[in-house]
């Protein structure tokens, strides 16, 4: 008797025991933790159900699968080097990388098996299209703008795999030596080029300063004879006036003035000189002193 009382209490708390256990496996099983960088993907009987987001989430035990856990965080390609024609027909080889992340997982994870590598395919194609539109020179001195124009492509490209491309990043732009030697000799060309045109634009400007110097003394020179010219027809119209008005003593009085001049310059000499003069003169001599006395 006693025997089967504790068989049967023995049975009755295995059976509550596997029910504890089978509740806590329930729970456990019904309760998911999603991380903040994460996002789970669940499926129920082998079909896409719903995708988790962080925190916690409750799902339906043996019915509910999580068969994908997606990190949500920033992804860098590993950089990749291609090979591309420019319009110009020059061989270039680009360095470039690109930062993606998985913003719908449901979709990454059944529209695409090798994530990486079909981004890199697709920057790949989209690189050599962009680089075949430009120069060679615009290539170089255009590099933002194509970034840009890459990047929106590449974006459209894969947005039916859930995926964001948050940035894309050209990071050198080879050349083959003969291409850097023609472009070396080029650039030198252009050098001795642009040091010829300052010279001449330096020996022009240098003539045209000559000459405008050379215009503004003759200009300077005219301007001088002209006041010269203005003073000397001033004098003639006083002295004609004079005589005008006071007859012939006004141009005696001039006649006489010359000749003290002349004097006054003869008296400015070495002293060396010998001057002789006939009767005549020293009579007109002395009329020119008594007119200017009077």
């Amino acid at each position: 008797m006693n025997e089967d009382l504790i068989f049967s209490l023995l049975s009755e708390n295995i059976v509550i025991l596997l029910a504890a256990v089978f509740l806590i496996v329930v729970v456990l099983k019904g309760v998911r933790i999603v991380p903040q960088s994460e996002k789970h993907v669940v499926e129920r009987f082998g079909r896409l159900h719903s995708v988790l987001g962080p925190g916690i989430n409750f799902v339906v035990p043996f019915l509910d699968v999580v068969r994908h856990q997606i990190s949500i965080l920033e992804r860098q390609l590993p950089n990749a080097t291609q090979d591309a024609i420019t319009k110009d027909n020059v061989l270039v080889q680009i360095d470039t990388s690109v930062f993606y992340r998985i913003l719908e997982p449901e979709k990454t994870v059944y529209r695409i098996r090798d994530v990486d590598g079909a981004i890199s395919t697709t920057v790949a194609g989209i690189v050599r299209a962009e680089i075949g539109k430009m120069d060679l020179d615009e290539v170089q001195s255009n590099r933002a703008s194509l970034i840009s124009s890459i990047q929106s492509s590449v974006e459209t490209a894969v947005d039916d795999w859930g995926i964001e491309v948050t940035r894309a990043e050209i990071l050198d732009v080879n050349l083959d030596q003969a291409t850097r030697d023609a472009m070396l000799q080029q650039l030198n060309a252009e050098r001795a080029r642009r040091a010829q045109v300052t010279e001449a634009e330096g020996t022009k400007r240098s003539v045209e300063l000559q000459a405008d110097a050379e215009l503004y003394a003759a200009e300077q020179t005219a301007k001088a004879r002209r006041i010269s010219a203005d003073a000397e027809a001033y004098a003639t119209e006083v002295v004609a006036k004079a005589i005008k008005e006071n007859g012939i003593e006004a141009a005696q009085y001039q006649v006489a003035l010359k000749q003290v001049e002349a004097l006054n310059a003869l008296g400015n000499g070495d002293g060396k000189q010998t001057i002789v003069l006939p009767a005549a003169a020293l009579e007109a001599f002395g009329d020119a002193f008594k007119l200017l006395k009077g």
